[in-house]
């Protein structure tokens, strides 16, 4: 059983900042973030435990050929994206949007 995934809006406009990002770049590598992004949370959604715990309740998964990682937290009733984040970027970043 799937959940639905909703992403805050931070984490919504991380990923759409990055997606223009890489189309810069060209579209191809644009489709291919994009893709594989949506592959993560396709996979968190059919087994958020899947990934370890990172911080708190938030779990991480990593984007295959980018230096992404998606993080996330389980509900009951949905997973919600807390950050689609750049590996180079300080974590405290993401963390400061659950206290």
């Amino acid at each position: 059983m799937n959940l639905p995934v909703r992403l805050l809006p931070e984490a919504q406009e991380e990923f759409d900042r990055a997606a223009d990002w890489y189309a810069g770049y060209g579209a191809d590598l644009a489709r291919d973030f994009v893709a594989r992004v949506g592959a993560v949370v396709r996979r968190i959604a059919a087994s958020p435990r899947i990934h370890a715990v990172v911080y708190r309740d938030v779990r991480k998964s990593v984007v295959p050929r980018f230096p992404f990682v998606v993080l996330y937290r389980e509900e009951a009733s949905e997973v919600i994206v807390v950050s689609v984040f750049h590996t180079s970027r300080d974590p405290s970043e993401w963390q400061s949007r659950l206290n």
